[in-house]
């Protein structure tokens, strides 16, 4: 960091740096973060937008609340840059998300000052309220803040917080960040509430009677708090949140910084639970984010002057998996006008942008509300319409109950296409897909496949919509082999494997992501290789046939070993009074680190060489086993 360039900033190493300024010098510390901010993220990429927005709220709450003592809890993680370069990591902010470098969310194993770990959203109340109750129990003089957007407050386990929390007096403060997006641009009956109060003419009176009100020896103050309650319950949505046990304060500006360090000083004389409305813009300070927060949400490296993306280096022009699933999606809805989609907030990462725009009547955005997702879509099935549920592996584990009870019990036909199944790479354990195959696999009812091409994906897309009951096509993130899409449509026939090349002595079988890798391997030691397609049912009579031809079967799969497909394997063998030398090759018992896919496939031995060396150590085993019993003979 360039003294030079970054007068304030570049002596700050803790937040204790920071409360050592004057008041005055923290807009240009804000304006020095911001700044960092760009060069950094525009050199490696990473989350963006949403950490321009919580430039001044950052340098606000570091500079008021004694950190680390004092908590800060972050909802989801997107807007914790600035929070991690306040506290001491500036200088590998350039790591962020890469092998070995920083977690692209806070983590606790990382920082004293990252007091929660997340990655997934609407978690703050609730894990403050912890913290908060935690405090008081222990008698512990300590405030709590949790900060959360309002796109995060769609969801359901928010209000079971602000609900639980409002009624036991604990000594927190939340504060709702609304900037009118989430990742993409926010839909429901609370963004709507507060949308009406920004699009009004009163919000910048509201604005500056907040600053004057912020003056407790004012005479403003004196008169406004007589009627303060009448005024919020007219013209802003303070009604629900002071209901529910919330002191509500606000709405100012975010972005105002006096304002911030006034109002934050106010409520810490304020004991009990405080709910601070803050207005911000995402992406602010840099015009291209600001004008397309979505598309710089996450972003790669950038030109910081002209604001263009530039593409990594050897970009592929295969479609990624989720662009077929977006083709499909579309395709067939042309074909049957029963064809209803479904995302929690997801649309733009789940490939719907085009379903959401052709067939805008039969697209629903649910708002980050995963079990509602599902239950709403088991409704629809209810009623001879055939729901879509477009959702990432590590979102659907919050919707398991609905899943099971509201959709399989009843087995209802809804597909679930099940997008980031396996690792994800640089968003790391919190994203990745790891479990999907384990938790699915035991629920009875349900249809599992897992392609290993692009065309393979699309026409088991149509499989599992055709199904009379629920079905889940899961598939990685990011491109394919290369397949080229057939624009027919044709069911694969349920429960059957294919046999993709004839050996000896091994057997592979191979669930999806991997057979790629596992097809190498297979040539270099002339095996038999399988593709499964369908993890539920499993083909027995392939499993049975391969187990007594060949001395090693192999099973690989991009999931957890534990109760993965290769543990469905094991479980028909054993069933069958079998004994077979089996291995299995997955996930470890462990949550895989960030890095880029590459790297996490090879750490976790799912690319060719870990694979080839785990199999050639077995093999040997085998082979000095089969010796010694036939010595023995």
């Amino acid at each position: 960091m360039n003294a030079e360039q970054y007068q304030f900033l570049h002596k700050i190493t803790s937040p204790a740096d920071l409360r050592e300024l004057d008041e005055e010098q923290l807009p240009q510390v804000a304006a020095e973060l911001r700044e960092f901010l760009l060069e950094a993220v525009s050199k490696s990429g990473g989350h963006f937008s949403a950490g321009l927005g919580c430039i001044e709220l950052t340098v606000a709450l570091h500079y008021c609340f004694e950190t680390p003592h004092d908590r800060v809890v972050w909802d989801v993680g997107h807007q914790a840059y600035p929070h991690k370069i306040l506290t001491g990591r500036g200088g590998r902010i350039g790591t962020i998300k890469k092998t070995g470098g920083l977690a692209p969310f806070p983590k606790r194993g990382e920082s004293e000052f990252d007091t929660f770990g997340v990655g997934h959203s609407s978690t703050s109340i609730s894990a403050g309220l912890g913290m908060a109750l935690a405090s008081a129990h222990q008698q512990v003089d300590r405030r709590v803040v949790a900060i959360i957007g309002d796109g995060a407050m769609t969801a359901g386990m928010a209000f079971e917080a602000l609900n639980h929390g409002g009624t036991l007096n604990p000594n927190m403060l939340v504060i709702l960040n609304e900037n009118q997006m989430s990742i993409s641009p926010n839909v429901g009956g609370m963004t709507k509430m507060l949308a009406r109060l920004m699009s009004g003419p009163t919000v910048t009176n509201i604005r500056e009677r907040g600053k004057q009100m912020m003056h407790r020896d004012s005479r403003v103050w004196r008169f406004m708090s007589r009627w303060e309650e009448h005024v919020k319950g007219m013209i802003v949505p303070s009604t629900l949140f002071e209901e529910l046990g919330f002191n509500y304060l606000g709405p100012i500006d975010g972005h105002d910084l006096p304002v911030l360090l006034r109002t934050l000083r106010t409520i810490q004389t304020v004991e009990g639970p405080n709910l601070l409305h803050i207005i911000t813009a995402k992406g602010k300070g840099y015009a291209p984010a600001e004008q397309d927060p979505v598309k710089y949400h996450a972003v790669g490296p950038f030109n910081p002057a002209t604001g263009v993306v530039q593409p990594p280096p050897g970009t592929k022009t295969a479609l990624t998996y989720t662009e077929v699933f977006g083709q499909w999606l579309c395709d067939m809805a042309e074909r049957d006008e029963r064809l209803l989609a479904i995302t929690p907030a997801m649309r733009e990462g789940s490939g719907l942008v085009e379903f959401a725009q052709r067939f805008p009547d039969r697209f629903f955005d649910v708002s980050i509300a995963e079990q509602h997702a599902v239950t709403l879509a088991a409704g629809m099935a209810c009623e001879d319409i055939h729901p879509v549920v477009a959702i990432y592996s590590t979102f659907l584990q919050r919707a398991y109950d609905q899943l099971i009870h509201d959709v399989a019990v009843q087995n209802l036909p809804v597909l679930f296409a099940i997008d980031r199944a396996g690792l994800v790479g640089s968003d790391g354990p919190t994203h990745a897909g790891s479990f999907d195959l384990s938790f699915l696999r035991c629920i009875p009812n349900i249809l599992i496949m897992a392609p290993t091409n692009e065309n393979e994906c699309r026409q088991m897309l149509f499989t599992g919509y055709r199904h009379q009951g629920p079905a889940a096509v899961r598939y990685p993130r990011g491109t394919g082999p290369g397949k080229t899409l057939q624009a027919s449509m044709k069911a694969v026939p349920i429960g059957k494997a294919e046999t993709v090349r004839r050996g000896s002595r091994v057997a592979i079988l191979a669930f999806g992501s991997p057979l790629q890798a596992a097809a190498m391997v297979a040539e270099e030691l002339d095996a038999t290789l399988v593709n499964m397609r369908f993890i539920k049912p499993l083909d027995a009579g392939v499993i049975h046939e391969m187990a007594t031809t060949h001395d090693l079967l192999v099973t690989v799969e991009e999931n957890a070993i534990a109760g993965g497909a290769g543990s469905g394997v094991n479980e028909l063998i054993a069933a069958a009074g079998g004994i077979v030398n089996i291995l299995n090759i997955g996930l470890p018992d462990r949550y895989v680190d960030h890095g880029s896919r590459e790297d996490c496939l090879a750490e976790v031995g799912l690319d060719k060489n870990g694979i080839l060396e785990q199999v050639n150590t077995r093999l040997d085993l085998v082979t000095s086993t089969l010796s010694t019993d036939s010595g023995k003979r």
